[in-house]
């Protein structure tokens, strides 16, 4: 049975209160795993303690923690410690965002993001097994490391993001999952034939890995307005976050839609930009809808086969009031 988790959301919260009471809530509906985003606003560690702290049951996770703004040392300590204050309960989410994010906010050269990933999955595993690390890689050559603490028990799981076809490959092949974002239902298929691809080539248990889809949703009494808040939040993303979600987009065969989005936004365009996403990919993209017509839209992403988990996630511009609207329309059943 697939589990369904929840995507904390990526705008700014009014407080870390709010955000620990959407995880509170997402436990009390039966979700599986509240994931939390790291961009610009609150940084997901400290966040996360507060609510492993004031939840019990639910599974949390960082998606995404990027790989260029913190040291993999210290990504490694961050997951032993957060493994320990939520009591085992902790998943790393790990990925090289974008060239915008990293060389404009973080002031460092973006490099090589895959391998940049797979040399901190590869230091992050060493550090969490608790033994000394030693690594000697293109980026990053540690000796003598080692776990001042005991070492998390279990071993919090370390997945990554990834678009592309050698990125979610890279995923299968070193990773202990996959987060997926952006993606029909085809274009789903093609990349889960990439990780399996990947974990075969790294002679992993696929059993042990978990795919998790990161699923746009709006679930409103008003339907006209949850489209546009899903339609709205698609755009932004193709058009006014870099050139890797157009690109990703254009490879699932919609080449002609996600330069028209793209190019639209950047001229400033906002309202081409929107009509030039026609509503039959909006549905292959996001779920919106009235609660009960929601639901039944998202159940059409949750039947793939190789897909372990759907996480319902919030438009950028969604209020307290309609992400829980959301939230409990799609709760599991």
């Amino acid at each position: 049975m697939t589990e369904r988790d929840v995507f904390l959301p990526v705008a700014a919260q009014p407080s870390v209160d709010a955000l620990v009471e959407q995880a509170q809530l997402g436990e009390e509906l039966g979700y599986d795993t509240a994931w939390l985003p790291e961009t610009w606003g609150r940084d997901a560690v400290t966040t996360l303690t507060c609510i492993a702290r004031e939840t019990e049951t639910i599974d949390i996770g960082t998606s995404i923690m990027p790989v260029y703004s913190r040291s993999p040392a210290l990504i490694g300590q961050s997951a032993a410690t957060l493994q320990e204050v939520s009591e085992g309960r902790f998943r790393l989410g790990l990925g090289p965002s974008g060239p915008i994010v990293i060389e404009n906010w973080h002031g460092a050269e973006f490099g090589n993001p895959l391998r940049r990933t797979r040399e901190t999955v590869d230091i992050v595993k060493q550090v969490l097994s608790g033994e000394e690390v030693e690594y000697d890689g293109e980026y990053f050559d540690l000796e003598g490391f080692r776990l001042r603490c005991e070492a998390p028990d279990p071993v919090p799981p370390v997945e990554t993001a990834g678009m592309g076809p050698k990125a979610v490959e890279l995923a299968g092949r070193f990773a202990d999952g996959w987060h997926a974002l952006m993606l029909t239902r085809d274009g789903l298929r093609d990349r889960l034939e990439d990780f399996e691809r990947g974990s075969e080539m790294g002679d992993r248990d696929r059993s042990e890995q978990r795919v998790t889809l990161s699923l746009t949703c709006c679930a409103l009494e008003d339907e006209a307005e949850a489209k546009r808040l899903a339609k709205q939040h698609a755009v932004f993303y193709l058009g006014g976050m870099g050139t890797y979600y157009r690109d990703n987009l254009a490879r699932q065969g919609h080449e002609e839609v996600a330069n028209a989005i793209y190019d639209n936004y950047q001229d400033g365009d906002r309202e081409a930009a929107m009509e030039a996403l026609p509503d039959d990919l909006l549905e292959q993209l996001v779920v919106w809808g009235t609660p009960e017509g929601a639901r039944e839209h998202f159940d059409r992403f949750t039947d793939v086969e190789g897909v372990e988990a759907v996480s319902v996630s919030f438009p950028r511009a969604a209020n307290l009031e309609q992400i829980e609207s959301t939230m409990r329309a799609l709760q599991p059943r």
